[in-house]
């Protein structure tokens, strides 16, 4: 129903109002958006685009779902932590990338069928989120869906989206009204203020503030 919904405002005249006002910057290709290692039974993936905040585009996608896969089919991972390089987590999703897709509902179908939040929940009593600086609506989104996040003093979260004229859409309106309940999502989508770390704490929205320990 979220997709379904973001998929009919993509084609409204606000969000397309949104676009038109802005510049689209070209996008290179890029390799390695994600970095992957192990350690003993720990599986570490790491959003690996600094440069750009790490912007969750169609690369970043592919290659969490390819690590979560990993996780899925072997048993002998015990632990996913997903982490972001640079100074934030993730900024949320790739504005240049908004509106690049033929039409929404091909939007809409790769939306259901590639879903990390989906994954991420399926694995969910394996994976521990830690997050730091900007966590920006896929930013929060996504590891709304894991058993444990950890969260930098530093570390805000902000859904903007009702500023692009759209609603959350990587699996927010489930994800995090799981964490905090339906009356602070709603503030959260509504307002698009940024709440910090300890606040996210008091709420549920994450699990613990301070540095992560992979002991």
């Amino acid at each position: 129903m979220e997709s379904a919904t973001y998929s009919l405002l993509q084609a409204g005249p606000e969000h397309q109002s949104w676009l038109a006002s802005r510049a689209r910057r070209k996008f290179d290709d890029e390799e390695d958006v994600v970095l992957m290692s192990r350690e003993s039974t720990t599986l570490h993936l790491t959003l690996n685009r600094p440069h750009r905040r790490n912007a969750f585009n169609a690369a970043m996608r592919e290659e969490l779902l390819d690590g979560l896969e990993v996780a899925s089919v072997d048993t002998t991972i015990e632990r996913v932590v997903i982490d972001g390089a640079g100074g934030n987590f993730c900024s949320g999703g790739d504005l240049d990338e908004f509106g690049t897709l033929a039409d929404p509902a091909s939007a809409h179908l790769l939306r259901v069928e590639r879903s990390v939040g989906q994954a991420i929940h399926r694995l969910r009593d394996r994976v521990t989120v830690v997050v730091h600086g900007a966590c920006i609506g896929a930013g929060v989104e996504l590891p709304a869906f894991a058993g444990r996040i950890v969260a930098a003093p530093d570390a805000t979260f902000a859904l903007p989206e009702i500023g692009m004229g759209l609603v959350p859409g990587a699996g927010g309106t489930v994800s995090i009204p799981r964490r905090i309940g339906r009356e602070r999502f709603t503030r959260m989508a509504l307002a698009g203020e940024a709440i910090d770390a300890p606040t996210a704490l008091a709420w549920g929205l994450i699990d613990e503030v301070g540095a992560y320990s992979r002991q």
